[in-house]
């Protein structure tokens, strides 16, 4: 499926009106990137969890707690427009030229995810 259906999939999915909130910036870079989708939203111990996901690649993905992402001043609601080189950062270059040898955390996406499309 071409990124087009799989857009056109989620829009089915949701009102487009509350799309943004799936859609996040983050005020530093993050290995070098700074867009991200919210895929997952999941319940530790007493914190609501969020698995954010990089738009541009999908090794970059962090665990943050509801706190973090709603009431702190870390983030911003949707895709904000940046120039290139603030949103692929020189630190995103270095950080995939670095050899990892830690396996590569897999992304399972929640049954009730809007990015669930199967």
């Amino acid at each position: 499926m071409n990124i087009k259906g799989f857009l056109e999939e989620i829009l089915k999915k949701i009102n487009n009106t509350k799309i943004v909130e799936y859609f996040w910036t983050s005020k530093k870079n993050i290995n070098g990137l700074r867009h991200f989708v919210l895929v997952n939203e999941s319940k530790e111990k007493e914190d609501v969890i969020f698995l954010m996901v990089s738009v541009l690649d999908s090794e970059i993905n962090l665990k943050i707690t509801y706190e973090e992402l709603i009431n702190s001043s870390n983030w911003d609601k949707g895709w904000l427009k940046l120039p290139k080189n603030q949103s692929i950062t020189e630190e995103y270059n270095k950080y995939k030229s670095t050899y990892r040898e830690e396996e590569i955390n897999k992304i399972f996406i929640n049954d009730n995810s809007l990015f669930n499309i199967s």
